[in-house]
C-alpha cells in the first residue's frame, strides 16, 4: 500500500505521523522500552499531545532482533497469534546519553537517542539496514483507517526474496506485494500462500509477525527501502541475521516450525481421477491397470471432488450411484499396493446433511447478527467450518476419521484461501487477521487426524506462517503450457525461501488439455520435484492418451526417482532438521555466485542435483553452470562453469547434473519409493578433489540413520569406510576422468584412480 506520492508529498487523505527521536528510554535486563514522539522534543511542552510510539526491542532467540510497535495499546486484538519460538535468551543492553543499543548473538540493534530518528542493525561490523527519517509511523488515509508503517533501508545491489507463494520473477525488488490468501490460479500478483518473510542477499531476513494483511512496497514505493504496513495499532517484525541464506531460514524455521517428514511412499507417482472428468470405480481400475500393464510404477491413486455427490462438499459420503463399494474398492486399490488419497475441503453446501447438524452445534462461521455465513461460491449455499471452536474441529475431524477407517490414507486440503471478513468466530478471534490464518487451523486439524494413524501427508493449497509445519503443498490451478510451467516453478521456488520444505504442481497442467510436447516436459520436471502428481481438470492425465512417448518418459523419470530415493529422502530429512527446501532456488546453495541471484527457470533438487526443466517443445535450453566441472546424470560430457549453456534435449533427457566434489547415494530399487534405501546403496563420487571428505547418511524411512559411510580421496585413493548399519551389500562408483565401481559385503572400498 502506498502511502506516498513521489518523495516530498503525501497521497490526498493520507495523513502522517513518524517517528522523530528517541526521547524516553528504559531498560530491563531482556529488553528495551522506546517513547519515540512524532517530533522532536525541543521544550518540555512539546511532550503534550501526540502521537507517541512505544517501541520495544527484545531477543527470542540468539541472531535474532524483535522489535514491537504499539500506538493505541487497548486496540491490539488478543487473536489469532502466530506460534513463534521464545527462549529469551541472554542479551547485551547499552544505554547512554547518545544511543540505546540491544545485542543478541552476533546481530546488534542501536537506535539513536536525538533527531532524527534512526535504528540501524547491523553484524559483524557491518550495517544490514536501518530504519531512518520518515520511516516508522502512523498513518491514516483517506477514510480514516489507521496504520502502522515501516520502512527498512535497501542497499545498492540488495536484492530481496521470498513472501511467499509468488509467480512472478523471483527477485521482488520494484513489485507491490498484499500478504492476503486468495485463489487466483498461477498468472497473477495473487497467490494461495503468502508468507510477511523475506530474506536479502545482504545477509539478514525479516518476519512480520502478523497474521493479517501486510502490504509490502519492495523498493516500488521508495526505491531504496522495504515499506510494509499494516492495519491497526500494532507492528511486531524480527530482524533475522544469517549471514547464508541457509542461516537465514534456519532460524526463520526455528522460530516458526519445520516441516513434519512425510513418508517415503508419498514421495512416489500419484495418479488423479482429475476434476470435472467423468470416472467411477471401472474408470479407476482401467488406470490401474494401464499403469501396471506399461510397468510405470505407481504409489497412489487420488479421487478428487466428485468422489461425493454434487451439491454436497463437503458431506464426506461417497455417491453411491458412481462408487457404490467404496470399502471393497479401497481395498482392491490397497490389495495392489496403493494408497488412497481423497478430495475435502473446509465448508460444507446447503445440501450436505452436515449443514444443519453444524448449524445447530454452533460449528459454522456466523454473521453478526448470529445467522449462519453464506453464499454461493463453489457449492450452494456454502458455509464455512469455524476452527477456531474446538468442538468444530472435533466434529470436523470425526467425520475424516470415519474415512481413516475405511482405508483412506491422506487427504488433499483443497481451498481455504477465500475466507470472509464479515463475520464473528467462536473465540472471539479478529476476522481480518483470520483471513490468513484460517488455514492454518484447517489443515492443522487434517494432519492431526492423520497422525493418529502413522507418518501424516497433506496434499494442500492454502497457507500462511506455520504452515510448513504441514506438508505436503502443490502450487495451485495452473493452464497446460509452457507459460504456466514456468510460473509454477517461480512459485514454488519462492515458497522454498519461504521455509516450506515440500512441494509439488498438477503435472501437465490443470486447466485445459496440454500438447504432447507439454506434458513430456512437464513429466520430467514433476518427477525432479518433492512429490510428483499426475491431475487435470476437465481431462485425464493418464500418459496413454497423450501418446506412446509420453508412456516411456514417464516410465523413465518414475524410475530414476525411485533410485534417488536415498538421495531425495536424506533431502527430506534435512528440511525437517534444518528448513532447508528439498527444491532449492539456485540463490539458496549458491549465494556468492552473483550469476544465481536472479535465476528462476532451474534449481537445485537437494544439495548437489542441477534441474533445469526444459520449457520448449523444440527441446532448446539455455541455462547457467555454476563454477566446476558437472556431470550429467542422464550421460554425456561433463559441463564446466560458471557460465551460460545452451543445447537441445529430447523427451527423455534435460540438464540434470551433478555437482563436483558430490557423493550421491543411489537406490537398488525402482520399482517403488519406500524400500530399504541401505540394502544394496551404490554411493555415487563425483570429481572428489584430492583431500576431501565427505560424510554420507543413508536414511531409513522413519528419518533415521540407516547406514553412514565416509568418503575420502587421498592422491589417486579415493576409500570409503561404512561408520554405521550393517547393508548386506553397498557399493562405491567414481564419475570423473577415471570411472570405476567396486561392491562389497564388508566395510571399506578403496578405489586406485
Amino acid at each position: 500500500m502506498k502511502f506516498k506520492d513521489g518523495y516530498w508529498r503525501l497521497r490526498p487523505g493520507v495523513r502522517a505521523g513518524y517517528a522523530a527521536q528517541a526521547h524516553d528510554v528504559t531498560a530491563d535486563a531482556a529488553s528495551l522500552r522506546i517513547l519515540a514522539p512524532a517530533r522532536p522534543i525541543t521544550h518540555r511542552g512539546y511532550t503534550i499531545d501526540g502521537p507517541v510510539l512505544r517501541v520495544d526491542l527484545s531477543s527470542p532467540m540468539p541472531d535474532v532482533i524483535r522489535v514491537r510497535t504499539v500506538h493505541f495499546a487497548g486496540s491490539v486484538p488478543a487473536a489469532p497469534a502466530f506460534q513463534v519460538r521464545d527462549d529469551a535468551p541472554e542479551v547485551d543492553i547499552a544505554v547512554d546519553g547518545e544511543q540505546a543499543s540491544l545485542t543478541s548473538g552476533a546481530l546488534t540493534v542501536r537506535v539513536r537517542r536525538d533527531a532524527p530518528w534512526e535504528m540501524t542493525f547491523s553484524a559483524g561490523g557491518r550495517e544490514l539496514t536501518r530504519s531512518g527519517g520518515k520511516s516508522l509511523g502512523v498513518m491514516h488515509d483517506a477514510e480514516q483507517r489507521h496504520y502502522l508503517v515501516e520502512q527498512l533501508r535497501l542497499g545498492a545491489g540488495e536484492l530481496v526474496y521470498g513472501l511467499g507463494e509468488r509467480f512472478g520473477p523471483l527477485v521482488r525488488n520494484g513489485q507491490s506485494v498484499d500478504i492476503w490468501n486468495d485463489d487466483g490460479g498461477t498468472s497473477s500478483d495473487l497467490a494461495y500462500k503468502n508468507v510477511p518473510f523475506y530474506l536479502t542477499n545482504r545477509g539478514y531476513g525479516v518476519f512480520i509477525n502478523h497474521p493479517g494483511r501486510v502490504s509490502f512496497e519492495v523498493g516500488s514505493e521508495s526505491v531504496s527501502r522495504v515499506q510494509f504496513s499494516v492495519e491497526g495499532h500494532d507492528l511486531e517484525y524480527l530482524v533475522i541475521h544469517g549471514p547464508t541464506p541457509k542461516d537465514i531460514l534456519r532460524r526463520y524455521t526455528a522460530l516458526t516450525g519445520r516441516p513434519a517428514l512425510p513418508p517415503a511412499w508419498s514421495f512416489g507417482l500419484w495418479l488423479s481421477t482429475s476434476f470435472t472428468t467423468d470416472y467411477d470405480e471401472a474408470t479407476v481400475t482401467s488406470f490401474v491397470d494401464g499403469m501396471a500393464e506399461r510397468d510405470l510404477p505407481l504409489s497412489v491413486f487420488h479421487f478428487d471432488c466428485f468422489w461425493m455427490r454434487p451439491y454436497r462438499w463437503c458431506d464426506f459420503e461417497w455417491d453411491p450411484e458412481v462408487f457404490p463399494d467404496p470399502e471393497g474398492m479401497i481395498r482392491r486399490l490397497k490389495e495392489r499396493g496403493l494408497r488412497v488419497c481423497l478430495w475435502i475441503n473446509p465448508y460444507i453446501g446447503q445440501a450436505s446433511k452436515l449443514f444443519d447438524e453444524g448449524a445447530a452445534a454452533g460449528h459454522l462461521l456466523r454473521r453478526p447478527d448470529g445467522s449462519v455465513w453464506q453464499d454461493d461460491h463453489w457449492q450452494a449455499g456454502r458455509a464455512l467450518v469455524d476452527f477456531t471452536s474446538p468442538a468444530a474441529r472435533q466434529w470436523y475431524a470425526g467425520k475424516l476419521r470415519g474415512l481413516l477407517g475405511m482405508g483412506v490414507d491422506a487427504f488433499k486440503t483443497d481451498f481455504g484461501e477465500r475466507i470472509p471478513t464479515d463475520v464473528v468466530y467462536a473465540d472471539g478471534s479478529d476476522p481480518e487477521r483470520m483471513h490468513n490464518y484460517y488455514t492454518l487451523l484447517y489443515n492443522e486439524t487434517v494432519h492431526q487426524v492423520l497422525a493418529e494413524r502413522g507418518a501424516p501427508v497433506l496434499f494442500a493449497r492454502s497457507a500462511t506462517v506455520g504452515g510448513q509445519r504441514l506438508p505436503v503443498h502443490w502450487g495451485g490451478d495452473c493452464e497446460s503450457t509452457f507459460d504456466a510451467m514456468a510460473e509454477s516453478l517461480r512459485g514454488g521456488l519462492s515458497l522454498g525461501m519461504a521455509g516450506f520444505g515440500f512441494w509439488s504442481h498438477d503435472i501437465g497442467g490443470f486447466e485445459g488439455r496440454p500438447d504432447p510436447a507439454v506434458f513430456k516436459r512437464w513429466v520430467a520436471f514433476g518427477l525432479l520435484s518433492s512429490h510428483s502428481r499426475l491431475h487435470g481438470s476437465s481431462s485425464y492425465r493418464v500418459p496413454w492418451l497423450f501418446d506412446e512417448e509420453s508412456v516411456d518418459v514417464l516410465r523413465s523419470f518414475t524410475r530414476l526417482k525411485a533410485r534417488l530415493m536415498p538421495y531425495l529422502y536424506g533431502a527430506a530429512v534435512e528440511a525437517t532438521t534444518d528448513g532447508l527446501p528439498v527444491m532449492r532456488a539456485m540463490r539458496l546453495e549458491f549465494p556468492g555466485d552473483r550469476g544465481c541471484d536472479y535465476l528462476d527457470a532451474q534449481y537445485m533438487l537437494g544439495p548437489d542435483l542441477l534441474v533445469a526443466p526444459v520449457m520448449s517443445a523444440d527441446g532448446e535450453i539455455s541455462y547457467y553452470v555454476p563454477e566446476g566441472i558437472w556431470t550429467p546424470l542422464l550421460g554425456g560430457e561433463s559441463v564446466s562453469g560458471p557460465g551460460w549453456r545452451t543445447e537441445r534435449h529430447g523427451f527423455d533427457s534435460l540438464p540434470l547434473l551433478v555437482r563436483p566434489g558430490a557423493v550421491v547415494p543411489t537406490g537398488a530399487r525402482e520399482d517403488r519409493p519406500d524400500y530399504d534405501y541401505a540394502d544394496g546403496v551404490t554411493l555415487n563420487a563425483y570429481r572428489l578433489p584430492d583431500g576431501a571428505r565427505r560424510t554420507v547418511t543413508v536414511p531409513a524411512l522413519d528419518g533415521s540413520a540407516a547406514a553412514v559411510f565416509e568418503v575420502s580421496r587421498t592422491g589417486g585413493r579415493v576409500r570409503a569406510r561404512r561408520v554405521a548399519g550393517a547393508p548386506a551389500t553397498w557399493s562405491l562408483r567414481i564419475f570423473g576422468d577415471h570411472q570405476a565401481t567396486e561392491t562389497t559385503q564388508g566395510d571399506d572400498i578403496e578405489i586406485t584412480l
